[in-house]
């Protein structure tokens, strides 16, 4: 009988531990999100829809600056997930291809501007401590991960888009 009461005080727990994670993000990071979604529109709208449009798709042209410089403005200005929003600024077949190099510039980024990707600190902050404690210095190792991340982004985008321009095709 005492077993029965333990795995149903276990089961229950799940949906405690489910619900107070819920609540976490109803009180932190989804009016955050909210937040920075109001504040991007609100600067899109001042600036004019169609400037920012046109910015970011002479910028979007070229595959180098759509991998890198779009991801890396998406990331550093509005965070992880917000970022994936900038997506809008990019054509339809481009979306998989963008949305792959900004998800992979959430961490590398995070070295230098902690703000960009506040989730995945602790992952830097393990890997600094260990620098740390042999009495090294983490700034090189951040600007390192920086520049390897853009060129991985840059790589990861250009091989999402052939990739999805081949399943696409079309087979007639």
């Amino acid at each position: 009988m005492e077993f029965i009461s333990k795995v149903a005080e276990a089961f229950m727990s799940l949906f405690t531990t489910g619900g107070e994670t819920f609540m976490g993000w109803v009180t932190g990071i989804i009016p955050t999100v909210v937040c920075l979604m109001t504040f991007v529109n609100s600067i899109i709208k001042l600036v004019g829809t169609e400037k920012v449009e046109r910015f970011a798709k002479k910028i979007t042209r070229f595959a180098v600056l759509r991998y890198t410089l779009l991801p890396l403005l998406a990331v550093f200005f509005l965070g992880n997930p917000m970022c994936y929003t900038f997506g809008r600024f990019v054509d339809e077949k481009y979306k998989p291809a963008y949305y792959d190099a900004a998800v992979s510039f959430v961490h590398p980024i995070t070295g230098l501007f902690p703000h960009a990707n506040a989730g995945e600190l602790f992952v830097w902050m393990g890997i600094a401590q260990g620098l740390m404690d042999k009495g090294l210095k983490t700034g090189g190792l951040a600007v390192r991960y920086f520049i390897v991340g853009l060129i991985v982004i840059l790589i990861r985008g250009l091989l999402t888009e052939r990739i999805y321009a081949f399943i696409t095709r079309d087979k007639a």
